[in-house]
C-alpha cells in the first residue's frame, strides 16, 4: 500500500470527508485538484464515527476517470469493492456477490442475465404510467401547498422514483414502503439527521448498513417474492429474475441493487435538475419555450447534478496514472460531479447549457459497469421535466435546500419550491 506522499507547502484540499458536500459539490476544490494534483493522495480520518482508512487517490480529471472505469484488469471493482470506506474483512465475500464489486468474465455472466430482464422493450411498456404518476403528483404538490410553497423531496421526487421502480419491479402495493426504508438505510448511513444511528458491532464500531447482518430482512423479502412470481409471474423484472436460474444469493443481491440503486438514482437527479433550473432561470426559459430538446436537458441536468458522487476501485497491479505511481492494492477513487466539469472535456463547463453536445458526462459512469437501468432513468428524468414545464411555475426556490451528508449519493433530503402560482 502507498504511504502518503510529501506534498511540502503545496496544499492539496481535502474531498474525502462526507460532512463537505452538505453545503453543495467543492467545485473549487476539485478545479484546484484537477489543475495541480489530478491524481492526489486523500487521507482517510475518522469521521462521524467511523473508523479511519488507509487513504486512496482521488481521480478528477476526465480522460483520467474514463480509464480507471473502462481498464477493469488495472483497476478492479472485486478486489475491494466500489465504496470508498473497505468492507470488514469478514463481510468481503458477501459484497463480492453483488456485479457492481465484480471484474470481467464473472460481471459478464451476471450482467447479461439481469440485462434480459431490464430490456427497452419492457422499460418503454412503463412510459404511460410514468408520465400520469408525474402529472398526479405535480398536481398534488400544487394543490396542497402551503402558502404556494412545497418541498418537492417529499411531495414529489421521492415518491415518484420509489413507485416507479416498483412498479418495473413487480412489487405489490403494500410492501412499497419498505424499499424506501431500505434505500434511505442504505444510502444515508453517512448522514446523522437522514437515518438512525446504525447498530454496533462486537468491536464496537457502526455496522456497515451493506454488512449481511443488516440486510437479512431485505434478502428475506427477495426470496419471498421471486417465489410469489414463480407461482404468479407478471410482465415484470422480478419475475424475470426469479425465471433466470439465478442461484439464491445471486438474486438477493440483485434485488439490493436494483432497489438501492435503481431507486436513488432518479431520486438524487430529479431534484437536482429541479435546483439547477431554479439557479437558473434562462436556462429555464429556453426549456420552457422549446428552444431546446429535453432530452439534452437531460442530459446537462445530469452532469451538473450527478446522482453518484465517486466509485472506488482497486488498483490490481502498480501502474501510473496521469505522472503518478501507484502501487497495487492502493484505492483509486474518480469524482464523476469533477470529471463533469474538466475544462479539457467541456466548454464553459460552469454555465448550464441546457442544449450542450455532445455531453460525454460519465454520470451514469463507463466502461463494463455503465449503469443498466440508464435508460429508465432517462426516462422518468424526461417525463418529470416535461410534466413540470406543462403544469408548474417556473421552478423557484421557497427556502434553502438539504442536501445529503454524503461523499457517495449526491442527494438532497428537502428542497422548498414555489409551486402554486400559474404558469407564464
Amino acid at each position: 500500500m502507498t504511504d502518503a506522499p510529501a506534498r511540502g507547502a503545496d496544499h492539496v484540499p481535502d474531498v474525502f470527508d462526507p460532512r463537505l458536500y452538505a453545503a453543495g459539490i467543492p467545485h473549487e476544490r476539485y478545479r484546484l485538484l484537477r489543475e495541480r494534483h489530478p491524481v492526489a493522495w486523500q487521507p482517510e480520518p475518522e469521521v462521524l464515527g467511523w473508523p479511519a482508512g488507509p487513504g486512496f487517490w482521488a481521480v478528477t480529471r476526465h480522460a483520467d476517470t474514463l480509464r480507471v472505469l473502462r481498464e477493469h484488469t488495472t483497476y478492479s471493482s472485486w478486489l475491494g469493492a466500489t465504496q470508498i470506506r473497505d468492507p470488514d474483512p469478514a463481510d468481503l465475500p458477501f459484497v463480492r456477490r453483488t456485479m457492481l464489486n465484480q471484474d470481467v468474465p464473472e460481471h459478464g455472466r451476471l450482467r447479461r442475465l439481469v440485462a434480459r430482464a431490464f430490456t427497452p422493450t419492457r422499460v418503454d411498456a412503463f412510459a404511460a404510467r410514468v408520465r400520469g404518476r408525474a402529472r398526479t403528483l405535480l398536481r398534488a404538490a400544487r394543490d396542497a401547498a402551503v402558502d404556494g410553497a412545497a418541498d418537492l423531496v417529499t411531495a414529489v421526487t421521492d415518491e415518484y422514483a420509489l413507485l416507479n421502480l416498483t412498479d418495473l419491479l413487480g412489487v405489490p402495493a403494500a410492501d412499497r414502503g419498505l424499499l424506501l426504508e431500505w434505500t434511505v438505510r442504505v444510502i444515508g448511513y453517512q448522514d446523522p439527521e437522514d437515518v438512525p444511528a446504525p447498530p454496533l458491532g462486537p468491536d464496537g464500531t457502526p455496522l456497515n448498513p451493506r454488512s449481511p447482518a443488516l440486510l437479512g430482512e431485505m434478502f428475506d423479502y427477495a426470496r419471498e417474492l421471486a417465489a410469489h412470481k414463480r407461482a404468479h409471474p407478471g410482465d415484470d423484472v422480478m419475475t424475470a429474475l426469479a425465471e433466470a436460474g439465478l442461484a439464491p444469493g445471486e438474486l438477493e443481491m440483485f434485488f439490493f441493487l436494483l432497489t438501492v440503486a435503481g431507486n436513488d438514482t432518479v431520486r438524487a437527479a430529479a431534484p437536482g435538475g429541479l435546483l439547477a433550473l431554479a439557479g437558473s432561470p434562462d436556462a429555464y426559459r429556453r426549456l420552457a419555450r422549446g428552444d431546446v430538446p429535453v432530452e439534452r436537458a437531460v442530459e446537462e441536468l445530469l452532469r451538473v447534478h450527478p446522482p453518484v458522487l465517486s466509485f472506488r476501485r482497486t488498483a490490481a497491479v502498480d501502474t501510473v496514472l496521469a505522472g503518478q505511481p501507484i502501487r497495487a492494492g492502493d484505492k483509486v477513487v474518480v469524482f464523476h460531479a469533477s470529471a463533469n466539469h474538466d475544462e479539457r472535456a467541456f466548454a464553459a463547463p460552469d454555465r448550464l447549457d441546457l442544449g450542450r453536445a455532445p455531453n460525454p458526462h460519465v454520470s451514469f459512469g463507463d466502461g463494463p459497469h455503465v449503469c443498466l437501468g440508464a435508460h429508465f432513468a432517462r426516462l422518468q428524468l424526461r417525463t418529470f421535466y416535461e410534466e413540470w414545464r406543462d403544469l408548474m411555475p417556473a421552478p423557484e426556490p421557497a427556502g434553502p435546500p438539504r442536501r445529503l451528508v454524503s461523499n457517495f449519493i449526491n442527494g438532497i433530503t428537502r428542497l422548498p419550491l414555489r409551486v402554486s402560482a400559474p404558469r407564464a
